[in-house]
């Protein structure tokens, strides 16, 4: 089974004063199952995570209701207010939608040491013992405080969405690959391998990327490692075929089941 750990659709109604802004025409319109099935189809993808954009709880209702009515949305990420009063139990309450399998705050648009605000605790606490998975969606300043949240939270699934975004296009991020070291000596923390061509800006070919996938490999191995496509945002810099077959010549032929699929599948508790 082949799984897409990381898509995204929406309605640009719905995201009046959002991001994405005008400037960037290649994702600036809806995007929904009917625009990225062909695409699944000619990839061979059997199933899709489909993770929130918005931080809105309407925003989740959308996805799990597009994920009622695809099938090949097997889980979905989505997002409440973790820092709320009754955090606990709105995901408690979350967690028994059918096809929710995690959460994600938008914590790249935070402060530093936003994961280090215990507020967020009890939330976190409700997640590891609904099951749910977290998504950080994190920036290389964001890794010390990561792993402190990590380290508070064992029993909590924690995956790295898009490598924390090292600056590709400027030749990496100073302290990134310790700061993801240090996370990935923990067990209950992966990565996902998405995301790297839109920090690359001209440095998009194969050879570019490449010594940052081997990095991830050596850190997570290949049995905590999870592909996604970043659909449709990755329309900025390239296009849905050619990533899968960067990541297919990147990842060695042998782990290519659980990179591509099995992992996702695993972490995420798909059926």
């Amino acid at each position: 089974m082949r799984i897409d750990a990381h898509q995204h659709f929406w309605l640009m109604a719905a995201r009046r004063g959002e991001w994405p802004p005008p400037d960037l025409g290649p994702i600036h319109r809806d995007f929904l199952p009917p625009d990225l099935l062909p695409l699944l189809l000619e990839a061979g993808v059997d199933g899709t995570v489909l993770v929130q954009t918005l931080c809105t709880e309407a925003d989740t209702d959308f996805m799990l209701d597009l994920a009622a009515r695809h099938s090949f949305i097997r889980g979905v990420v989505g997002w409440t207010d973790l820092k709320a009063p009754d955090a606990p139990q709105r995901v408690r309450g979350l967690a028994a939608r059918p096809k929710l399998k995690g959460l994600r705050p938008m914590v790249q648009a935070e402060a530093s040491d936003w994961l280090d605000d215990a507020a967020i605790d009890p939330a976190a606490s409700a997640m590891a013992e609904m099951g749910l998975s977290f998504d950080a969606l994190v920036l290389p300043r964001h890794l010390p405080s990561l792993l402190r949240f990590a380290r508070r939270h064992p029993a909590l699934s924690i995956v790295i969405d898009h490598a924390a975004k090292p600056e590709i296009a400027s030749g990496g991020t100073p302290g990134w690959a310790e700061d993801m070291g240090a996370l990935a000596a923990l067990p209950n923390v992966w990565c996902k391998l998405s995301g790297l061509l839109t920090e690359a800006g001209e440095r998009t070919g194969i050879d570019d990327i490449r010594p940052y996938v081997r990095r991830l490999i050596a850190l997570f191995g290949t049995d905590r490692l999870i592909w996604g496509s970043d659909w449709p945002v990755l329309r900025l810099a390239g296009d849905y075929p050619g990533w899968l077959d960067m990541c297919r010549r990147l990842i060695p032929a042998e782990a290519h089941p659980a990179v591509f699929g099995g992992n996702a599948a695993t972490f995420y508790r798909l059926d």
